[in-house]
């Protein structure tokens, strides 16, 4: 047993020596004092600065249980002890959700130069998270409406269960709901975090600014992306790589692209859009109208259009 420990002992150091560990970490050290020199970026000691995507994992497979216990909870739960569980699962997930916003808000202040208030930055924390959690039953109401509309408009589908257990779509809308929810109470970076975990998973990029109604759909969905400044209206229904972007980004006197404004488009309720198509700039889609595969869109449609790609031709010759 010595002798063992003795060998693994020296294949540790010659391994170490090998690899010259410490001038590369010295090195590492070197480069991330020159990047936050020249950024302004000094931390006060042993304190991270920005939030955790792990964390923020956790809280999302936390909430989503909270929200539907009995299909996205543990295996072992029962009705019974439904409310003890959704309960304690809230009070974890929140608590923890209230270190992020925590962080976040002490970050934007350090980036913006401004003196950190705890006692005020506690408060505003505080605040957010229970603005969230009251939001938490509207949200379920939204999201029943979204599963029951994908349960009714696909035809394989064979139960509401197997919406909410299975598709990508479902999985990108309940995230997307959270994360909006953030998103509007003030603290985006949390919210963007969300939006990338899900797209990771699903293949479903949507920007946590973007308006999305009711009754929200996406048949398969890899491949889709909806812009920050997306207007989606009630009942839409969109498929795989759909995009809703934007046709241009404007920049300021400085050439530095001008940010926040309004880019993407609008899309009115109770359309569809087939797999494929490219909507691009502030365009309006007019309500009922239907979006044919493949199409490439960067003109408003009136209510009750039916555009294929000889019809997107057309308007793009006008």
């Amino acid at each position: 047993m010595t002798n063992n420990i003795n060998r693994e002992t020296e294949f540790s150091f010659v391994a170490a020596t090998h690899w010259e560990l410490d001038k590369i970490v010295n090195e590492l050290r070197t480069v991330r004092n020159e990047w936050r020199s020249t950024r302004g970026r000094l931390r006060e000691a042993g304190l991270r600065e920005l939030p955790s995507r792990d964390v923020l994992q956790q809280v999302l497979v936390d909430l989503c249980g909270a929200l539907f216990p009995m299909r996205l909870g543990p295996q072992d739960l029962r009705e019974e002890s439904e409310d003890y569980y959704v309960g304690h699962t809230l009070d974890a997930a929140l608590n923890q959700l209230l270190i992020q916003v925590q962080l976040e808000l002490t970050y934007t202040a350090r980036q913006h130069h401004d003196k950190v208030d705890e006692p005020a930055l506690k408060s505003h924390a505080n605040n957010i998270v229970r603005l969230f959690a009251s939001a938490l039953p509207r949200l379920r109401r939204i999201l029943d409406v979204d599963v029951h509309t994908a349960f009714r408009g696909d035809p394989a589908a064979r139960s509401v269960d197997e919406i909410l257990l299975c598709y990508p779509g479902i999985h990108a809308i309940i995230y997307h709901r959270l994360a909006h929810t953030l998103y509007d109470l003030g603290v985006p970076l949390l919210a963007r975090i969300v939006a990338e975990l899900s797209h990771s998973s699903t293949g479903i990029d949507i920007h946590p600014g973007a308006q999305i109604g009711s009754g929200f759909f996406i048949d398969h969905g890899t491949g889709v992306v909806i812009g920050e400044t997306a207007i989606i209206g009630e009942r839409v229904r969109i498929y795989q790589a759909v995009t809703l972007g934007a046709k241009t980004f404007p920049t300021d006197d400085t050439g530095a692209l001008q940010k926040g404004l309004a880019r993407h488009p609008i899309v009115e309720d109770d359309v569809t859009i087939y797999a494929g198509a490219t909507v691009l700039g502030r365009v309006t889609i007019g309500k009922g109208s239907v979006i044919g595969g493949n199409v490439w869109l960067t003109r408003s449609v009136p209510a009750g259009s039916s555009i294929t790609q000889a019809t997107s031709r057309n308007l793009a010759e006008a």
